[in-house]
């Protein structure tokens, strides 16, 4: 009984890891107009200059920032239809 749940655990969990391996999305590379919102929001709410921002440094990001960021394209905001 022991071996049965042992290989039932197994089983279970390498169909897990292939399901998430499958549904990962690839990541887009970034367009010259994005990484250029991105250069000038990482520059003006990095506190601590290591080049990231940490939660909460995004959380501080202003509403207009946000919408710039939403228009590139960039995650931060809600994406508005154009």
């Amino acid at each position: 009984m022991k071996k049965f749940a042992l290989i039932a655990l197994g089983l279970l969990t390498a169909s897990a890891i292939t399901v998430n391996a499958a549904e990962k999305k690839e990541k887009k590379p970034l367009t010259d107009d994005q990484k250029k919102v991105m250069k000038e929001i990482t520059e003006k709410y990095d506190a601590n200059k290591n080049g990231k921002l940490d939660p909460d440094e995004r959380g501080k990001i202003s509403a207009e920032d946000k919408e710039k960021m939403a228009k590139a394209g960039l995650a931060g905001g809600k994406k508005k239809d154009k």
